[in-house]
């Protein structure tokens, strides 16, 4: 029931794939079957921590155990990543989400998939999202632009009680409905999705003065080998502040 209320979130943001290439990080695979079969080829990747298991089921593999800060795949390579039970777990997010960037093409998008602070689903230890790092919105969303995304499109899903009360449970979509309308800051996870930005303006601040420094010493370079034997033949002398005296400088100096 849980797949389901958050396969339909991250359908409203990605109605279709038209030949794109898609990886799923994390524990993705309940939801890469439903996107699939439009795309022009989908991988599964599982962290170190997570394991792995064979996907899809009676065809030849398409999964990989990998290091989630080294992705086995070059530069701007894959159009889509969608990102479930993995940033929460991650050792270093930040490490994790560059590699991300990476690997996505110019203007390739990221969904992520975190629990909520707010949410009861977060709190409880027996839920699938009970355990890892908890996000709230803002959270997420400072994470992502300082490591070069654009956050964009949100949702939220899990806005009935994570119980097994079969009696609750029949009425878990009106829980969905209700929820999206008159508590969706207390949703079990959120649902963001980022774009990949290729370029950063960095604000240049107004100077209130435009003080000029001189430079005392000015660089002579490091002198040659020749130009040291030369150096040390002759004597240097420089005049002192006191009249009349001159100081010989230490040749280790």
């Amino acid at each position: 029931m849980a797949e389901q209320s958050i396969a339909l979130a991250i359908a409203g943001l990605w109605p279709k794939l038209p030949d794109e290439r898609l990886v799923g990080f994390g524990f993705a695979v309940p939801f890469l079957d439903r996107f699939r079969q439009g795309t022009e080829r989908t991988f599964a990747f599982m962290p170190a921590g997570q394991g792995a298991i064979n996907w899809p089921n009676g065809e030849l593999s398409a999964t990989a155990l990998v290091f989630e800060e080294e992705l086995p795949l070059p530069d701007s390579s894959v159009d889509r990543i969608l990102m479930v039970h993995a940033l929460e777990y991650a050792e270093n997010p930040r490490e994790s989400l560059k590699e991300m960037w990476r690997v996505l093409a110019p203007g390739g998008r990221l969904v992520i998939v975190v629990p909520n602070r707010r949410g009861v689903w977060a709190q409880l230890d027996h839920t699938p999202f009970g355990s890892g790092r908890p996000y709230s919105r803002g959270q997420l969303t400072r994470l992502l632009r300082e490591t070069n995304f654009t956050p964009g499109a949100t949702a939220d899903a899990l806005h009935f009680p994570p119980t097994r009360l079969s009696w609750l449970l029949r009425l878990r979509r009106g829980f969905e409905r209700c929820g999206r309308l008159l508590w969706p800051a207390f949703s079990g996870v959120i649902i963001v999705e980022a774009q990949k930005r290729l370029y950063q303006g960095l604000p240049v601040a107004v100077r209130s003065s435009r003080r000029v420094f001189m430079p005392v010493l000015a660089p002579q370079g490091v002198p040659s080998a020749m130009q040291g034997a030369e150096a040390a033949a002759v004597p240097l002398r420089i005049p002192s502040t006191k009249r009349g005296k001159s100081i010989m400088p230490d040749p280790l100096s």
